[in-house]
Order: structure tokens, then C-alpha cells, then sequence
């Protein structure tokens, strides 16, 4: 013998493989969160910001900043990092739709008097991509490029009528309650028929259509006229200019499927 004795070991703590799955999904989950606080009014982040717009303490808030500057999503000012850069590169569809769509949209605002827009999907909903204002008239109604708009947009609607993953609409809906959720389905059931989604926002006099534009396989981005709703009402008075948004974003899915 060696003079030593053998000591009893607590058994290790078995750690199921659905424990780490859960941990780490929701680890990327609260991470997307945290980039998702990006906007137009938010270009850097902070852990100020970070915990008080998702709940965190701020030793959690600065621990995910850290990971995700480390990472690469994030710039050493807590600003869009390289990674980010480097995966917008990659949305080619994106850069092909931003750099058709101005010329598009400038003619569009000069046919119908409205502004035109188009915006693709967010996290949360429709991003504004580009804006051309209507020249005509003493009031201009317009949306800021980056606004995150609102489930009930019409180009959140547009946008999430026909998206294949049915997780994604999912999570959009995830803030409405069961007769809300169906509501809005009905709504997205009604796009996908007529191709044509009306926002809802209870604002009054104004108003908003939008429709989808396509990419080979799926939908790409949302183009919308806004206006009031004397001049844009969602009647037959307005089928007119529905009519030409409907052109302008046929020529825009044709051409970046060209």
C-alpha cells in the first residue's frame, strides 16, 4: 500500500444533451435580441441601454456586448461590426433591390402624389429601406429609412403573407393575444389572395397599400405608397394608383429576377 487512502468522489451532475441545446439557443436568442435594438434612432449600444430595453442587470448586458464585440458582430465602440458588414455583403438580393429601387420609387411618388417606399423584413417587422417623398403639395407624410414598422403595416404585411417558414410570422404574432393572432392571419390570408395588404394602425386620416416583390424563389421586400386617406382610400377609388404600384413592383421582381 501506498500510504494513501481512497476517497469516496461525488458523483458528476449529468448534463442532458437538450440542456445544452436549450442553453445555447437561448444564448444566441437573447444575443439577436440584443442586436436587435439597432434602429434609426440607435447606432451604438451600451449596457445602460442594453439592460434597460430587455430587463437585463447591466453585468449580463456588458457580458453579451463583450461576446458579441469579440465575435465580430459588434465594433469595439459597441457599434455594427465587421461581421455584420460582412453578412449584408451577402444579401445580394438586398443591394440588387436598393440600387433598382430609387428610380422605381422617384417615378412611382411623381405618377400617383404619394411617397413611395420599400423595405424588407426585420426581426420584428418591415425595415424601411428607401423613401422617395412626393414632390407635389404643401404637406409631404413620410417614413424615416430604418424605421421599424409596426405587424399591422402594410408592408409587414406584404412581407410576412409569404414567407415559407411559418416560425417566423410566429414570432412576429408572438405579442398578440389568441383573437389578435387570428385576426391577423385572416389579414395575411386576404394578401396572399388579393397580393395587397392595407395597414391597419388606427391612424387617423392616413393610410398605406403595399405589395410583395418577388425574388426567384420567395418574397424579397415590400414596395408601399403612403398618403391620406382622401387622396389613398382603401376603396375602389384608389384603384388607380394601387394599379401602378402593383407596375412599378412587377418591373422591380423582374428585374432582379433578370
Amino acid at each position: 500500500m501506498n500510504g494513501t487512502t481512497d476517497q469516496a468522489h461525488e458523483p458528476e451532475p449529468v448534463v442532458s444533451i437538450h440542456d445544452v441545446d436549450r442553453g445555447g439557443i437561448q444564448s444566441i436568442e437573447r444575443a439577436a435580441m440584443v442586436l436587435a435594438l439597432f434602429d434609426q434612432n440607435t447606432r451604438v449600444l451600451s449596457p445602460a441601454l442594453v439592460s434597460e430595453r430587455l430587463g437585463l442587470n447591466r453585468t449580463t448586458a456588458h457580458r453579451y456586448l463583450a461576446s458579441l464585440q469579440v465575435s465580430g458582430f459588434l465594433s469595439s465602440s459597441y457599434g455594427p461590426g465587421p461581421l455584420v458588414d460582412q453578412l449584408s455583403g451577402l444579401v445580394s438580393g438586398r443591394q440588387q433591390i436598393l440600387s433598382l429601387a430609387p428610380t422605381m420609387l422617384r417615378e412611382l411618388s411623381d405618377r400617383t402624389g404619394l411617397t413611395a417606399v420599400v423595405s424588407f423584413l426585420g426581426r420584428s417587422g418591415a425595415v424601411v429601406g428607401h423613401v422617395e417623398e412626393a414632390g407635389a403639395g404643401t404637406i409631404v407624410l413620410t417614413v424615416r429609412v430604418g424605421t421599424v414598422l409596426e405587424t399591422k403595416a402594410a408592408q409587414s404585411r406584404a412581407l410576412l403573407a409569404f414567407q415559407s417558414d411559418p416560425a417566423v410570422v410566429a414570432r412576429m404574432h408572438a405579442g398578440l393575444d389568441a383573437d389578435e393572432a387570428r385576426r391577423e392571419n385572416a389579414e395575411l390570408a386576404k394578401v396572399r389572395r388579393d397580393r395587397l395588404a392595407w395597414a391597419d394602425l388606427g391612424r387617423v386620416g392616413l393610410s398605406s397599400v403595399a405589395v410583395p416583390v418577388f425574388g426567384r424563389h420567395e418574397v424579397q421586400a415590400a414596395m408601399a405608397v403612403l398618403g391620406t386617406t382622401t387622396m389613398l382610400p382603401s376603396s375602389g377609388e384608389s384603384e388607380e394608383r394601387v394599379a401602378m404600384l402593383r407596375e412599378a413592383a412587377e418591373q422591380l421582381s423582374a428585374q432582379v429576377n433578370g
